[in-house]
């Protein structure tokens, strides 16, 4: 009987339904003992969000600060896992701040030490800095990734902003307006998503976890824009002024966040489309570049 792992924080169920989902098989199979930790942080985030939390978050976010987290169960902890599907949400470009307090935590390095590891990203497009920031963690805490699975919010990049915001705002997963498509994961994508749990299965069953993100990805595991790699890698240089100015403003600190937050939509509605463009002009002479920078992030090394 093999132990697996499966963490998630969610707060609108999504990322919860997700883990579930690709953990199914494993559960069905009747061989593997699979056990649910949701990592819970002292003082909650709202949910819906208000205003002041959402933006107020920014900077411990992306500067990947730690908050404390409420401990563990025994049993898990005593329990040696032969794999650990990891499901995190992506907060400014980064693992979330309880995922990143978690990967932080003593009981981390006791759980990932020497261990194989799953990611699994829900988000609206943006993950690929913020699963390199993930990365490092899990070298420091010396576990093993195995695999990569990006579950993302397929409409366009514009659209995306308006639908996640008034869903993350009102707390309601709705086509706001009646008109504008639902936020977040398809229903449909993450009722498929057990078909990553049955190659996850089979490659527990054959004790064989090297090859996986092949197959993964030979099944629509992981989808790249090189656009949004460029967005998401600019972005990420931007966030590192802003949260590191912000962070230092204690007096002056909600002030300088709204100030962000106007920089945030005129940076979204004004200059990504900007980006847009100047990327589909350039891509044709960096062709050569994208394609390998694509396959780097497609893969877990």
């Amino acid at each position: 009987m093999k132990n697996v792992l499966v963490i998630y924080y969610s707060q609108s169920g999504q990322l919860e339904s997700i883990a579930r989902n690709i953990a199914k098989p494993l559960l069905d199979s009747g061989n593997i003992n699979v056990l649910f930790h949701e990592i819970q942080i002292e003082k909650p985030f709202p949910f819906p969000w208000n205003n002041e939390a959402f933006f107020g978050a920014f900077p411990e976010s992306f500067l990947q600060i730690p908050t404390r987290l409420k401990p563990i169960k025994e049993e898990i902890m005593n329990t040696k896992f032969d794999l650990i599907l990891l499901n995190y949400q992506v907060w400014y470009l980064t693992p979330s701040i309880p995922v990143n307090s978690f990967l932080k935590s003593q009981e981390a390095k006791i759980l990932l030490n020497n261990t194989p590891i799953i990611t699994i990203t829900g988000s609206r497009n943006m993950w690929v800095m913020a699963q390199e920031k993930v990365k490092v963690l899990l070298k420091q805490n010396n576990a093993s990734l195995k695999g990569n699975i990006a579950l993302v919010d397929r409409v366009g990049n514009l659209i995306s902003v308006i639908t996640i915001v008034e869903w993350m705002f009102s707390g309601l997963k709705k086509k706001y307006l009646g008109i504008f498509p639902l936020p977040g994961v398809s229903d449909k994508d993450i009722n498929e998503s057990t078909k990553f749990g049955e190659i996850i299965l089979s490659g527990l069953e054959e004790n064989s976890l090297d090859n996986l993100q092949s197959k993964l990805v030979a099944i629509d595991a992981v989808r790249i824009s090189s656009y949004l790699v460029t967005v998401d890698r600019t972005a990420n240089k931007i966030f590192a002024k802003w949260s590191n100015f912000i962070i230092n403003k204690e007096e002056s600190r909600k002030s300088w966040l709204k100030v962000f937050k106007v920089y945030l939509l005129l940076a979204i509605w004004l200059i990504s489309p900007i980006v847009y463009i100047l990327h589909l002009l350039t891509y044709p002479f960096k062709i050569q570049k994208i394609r390998k920078e694509l396959e780097y992030y497609k893969g877990v090394n």
